[in-house]
């Protein structure tokens, strides 16, 4: 059989039960069976005699006989009891549901395997409705000892496909092609690491012999599945590398070394002339850069983005910056003008608020190339704005975008400047890659040479949320990844304290302490989409306390929420900003984009309610001054165990690093990156948390095996090459950008 046909070619799978099964677990084909993974198995490797029984609900296995069944009346109804007994004793069976078929069912004196959880009363032992099979079925089946337990649905369960019945299933297409199964690694990676074959890695995955051959199993399908990613991601690693041709920014010019002279507002940190020097290393190569800056919160990645786009306009280019909020392009804006102030380079914001003439102005100065650069949003994206030449952009908070967004980026250069040894054919002696024919997904999804006739920029792309390295690996492995891993000096870092509500008293005197030495203050309510009339009930009641307690005129206030018209909200953010107002009220619409320095208290509400990483973009919005700043996680009594690791979390470290390991272990990698990008992240057995070593094994190999044999032309590699193709005719991993 064809692990490609549909699943009504297993046996007893109706098309109505294959279209439940797709529809909810989404198994269309034998493979999608095959790879549907038990999440726990029962384990019956062990069997008890009735004497060696402990008054501990355990559940356990036991071989005997039934010697007698009767109905036995109670309040309601009766119940059916059968006497069980092995060599060493007897027991009963109990069962409240179905009487009168299991009593036909079951056979008198005949040894059965029975299985269940067990209830201790009264000094003797009873298991209710138990599994039972007969020994002479029992030893017939594949799963003699551990017993898989499938994910499920209660449509599923409503329709009678049960947990036996899918190991029935996954059974019977074992049986049919176990010994077609074809091997997807090499024999040298096998002997390597001493890995399962892949035929009885899926055997024991789903009818383990044994504990051993179970975790022997599951290590060998981990390893599989997460080098299969690394392949992918390393593979178009490189040919980004040798393939895709950038533009060399060749000199540092006068722009570049006035700015670092004269206007940098404060000396580079080590990790910021480190980050600089590998992003001056990409741009040179005449490679098309693709690189990832992560840096915590007021890391300073601003700075290194601007140095960046003036290497750029020195060599004759343009910059662009986009950020997914037109608050954060604001900021951008605002921040970049005010450093470039008196250097004679043209800045200019596209946001969806900007106006038609101002609009045709910006779109003009850009054909021309008399802008050198643009801030905005996704306006940036619409098909009207092209650039003369555009050099680099870089994306902020690029998680935000969606890929197709992003790659739109890849044409917007209305010409290619003149570098003619740029229009010649990369080479590379590690990686060949031949146009036309034969081609796989991987390379047609990628331009060669020119895009619309023109290069495409080169990408950086900006994160202040901290991606664990493991996450990294996993979801950016096809990127270079720059790191700011220290803060400016002369920042302190934010103390950060945990408060119940029943200090709000003494948590009010200390705001007024603060606002009395000019600081400003942030009191920051949940936002969650689901009950937004309830969120913004507890807005405007926690309004109408902090107004009461801090009255006006001696105290001026700000509100900031969703549901304001953008002019409003602007408004009290710019009173805020100038500082006309000393508390700015708010949702987690601040989360992203205000920079207040003299702002110097964070107070989060019911900061159970929020997620790790918000809680530390949060705080990021303050420690911006030379004052000492402060966060305070209000929360009531009640709070789960996770919510309890959160805020003790927050309390102990600033550290984004540590903090988003914290998250990952808590939340899993689905999560932590949004919707956008967890589609790289369906895995189907592997976990990138608790597999971390697996991973770092399964990205060495793949880096050593393209290294070797670029192309997998190698007869050793073929099996790998075959399954290799299989996957990328319906992978969705490729993207142009991230």
């Amino acid at each position: 059989m064809n692990l490609d046909y549909p699943i009504t070619y297993i046996k007893g799978v109706s098309v109505q039960r294959a279209t439940l099964l797709y529809t909810e677990l989404g198994i269309k084909t034998c493979n999608d069976l095959l790879n549907f993974f038990p999440f726990r198995y029962i384990d019956k490797t062990q069997f008890y005699t009735i004497k060696d029984l402990q008054p501990n609900s355990s559940e356990v296995q036991i071989v005997g006989q039934i010697t007698n069944v009767k109905s036995v009346a109670q309040k309601r109804g009766s119940r059916l009891v059968a006497t069980f007994q092995d060599a060493t004793g007897t027991m009963e069976l109990v069962w409240f549901k179905g009487q009168k078929w299991i009593k036909d069912s079951l056979k008198i004196n005949v040894p059965y395997v029975v299985y269940g959880k067990l209830n201790h009363y009264n000094g003797s032992f009873s298991i209710p409705h138990p599994e039972l099979e007969l020994v002479t079925e029992y030893k017939k089946k594949l799963q003699t000892k551990m017993q898989p337990v499938y994910a499920s649905t209660e449509k599923l369960t409503n329709s009678g496909v049960s947990n036996k019945l899918m190991r029935s299933y996954i059974q019977h297409l074992l049986q049919q092609v176990y010994d077609g199964i074809q091997e997807s690694l090499s024999q040298d990676i096998i002997d390597d690491l001493q890995l399962m074959h892949k035929r009885d890695a899926l055997l024991n995955v789903h009818f383990p012999k044994s504990q051993a051959h179970l975790a022997k199993a599951q290590y060998r399908l981990k390893f599989e599945e997460l080098f299969f990613i690394q392949l992918q991601l390393v593979r178009k690693k490189l040919v980004n590398k040798t393939k895709i041709k950038g533009f060399v920014f060749e000199h540092v010019g006068e722009k570049f070394t006035n700015f670092y002279k004269n206007h940098l507002p404060f000396e580079l940190t080590n990790a910021q002339k480190r980050v600089l020097k590998e992003i001056r290393k990409d741009v040179g190569s005449g490679a098309h850069m693709n690189r990832l800056l992560q840096g915590d919160v007021g890391s300073g990645k601003t700075i290194v983005a601007l140095l960046a786009m003036l290497l750029a306009i020195d060599n004759g280019y343009q910059a662009t910056i986009m950020a997914p909020t037109e608050i954060l392009a604001n900021q951008h804006y605002t921040a970049v003008s005010e450093l470039l102030t008196g250097m004679n380079i043209n800045v200019d914001i596209l946001t969806g608020s900007v106006k038609t003439k101002k609009r045709r102005e910006i779109h003009q100065s850009l054909e021309e190339g008399t802008l050198h650069i643009l801030v905005g949003t996704h306006a940036l994206l619409e098909d009207k704005v092209k650039y003369k030449s555009l050099g680099i952009a870089i994306i902020d908070e690029q998680h935000r975008f969606g890929v197709k967004q992003r790659a739109k980026l890849w044409n917007k250069n209305r010409q290619s400047p003149s570098q003619p040894s740029q229009r010649e054919e990369a080479k590379s002696p590690s990686l060949t890659l031949p146009k036309g024919k034969g081609t796989d997904k991987t390379e047609k999804s990628l331009p060669f040479g020119e895009v619309g006739g023109a290069l495409p920029p080169h990408i950086l792309v900006m994160t202040a949320t901290p991606i664990p390295r493991t996450l990294a690996m996993s979801v950016y492995g096809d990127l270079d990844i720059s790191v700011i891993d220290e803060l400016p000096p002369g920042r302190k870092p934010v103390k950060t304290v945990h408060r119940f509500d029943s200090n709000r008293l003494s948590v009010f005197k200390f705001l007024k302490d603060e606002i009395a030495k000019g600081r400003q203050v942030y009191i920051v309510y949940p936002l969650i989409q689901e009950s937004e009339a309830m969120d913004y009930k507890d807005l405007m009641d926690g309004y109408e306390s902090v107004a009461r307690e801090f009255p006006s005129p001696k105290y001026q206030i700000s509100i900031v929420h969703g549901q304001m018209k953008p002019a409003d909200k602007d408004y009290e953010m710019q009173r805020f900003v100038k500082g006309e107002t000393q508390i700015m009220v708010a949702t987690t619409v601040i989360e992203v984009g205000v920079n207040v320095p003299n702002a110097s208290v964070m107070i989060i509400e019911s900061a159970e309610r929020f997620g790790l990483s918000q809680l530390h973009q949060l705080r990021g919005r303050v420690g911006r001054g030379a004052d000492q700043s402060y966060c305070i996680l209000l929360s009531s009594f009640k709070l789960s165990a996770e919510a309890k690791t959160r805020l003790k979390t927050m309390t102990e470290t600033t550290d984004g690093f540590k903090i988003a390991e914290v998250d990952l272990k808590l939340r899993g990698p689905g999560n932590i990156m949004g919707t956008q990008q967890s589609g790289v992240l369906n895995l189907k057995i592997a976990d990138v948390v608790k597999d971390a070593k697996i991973l770092v094994a399964a990205r060495n190999t793949a880096i050593a095996i393209l290294q070797d044999d670029a192309n997998l032309v190698k007869p050793e590699n073929l099996p790998i090459k075959t399954a290799f193709s299989a996957m990328t005719q319906t992978s969705k991993i490729w993207s142009n950008i991230s």
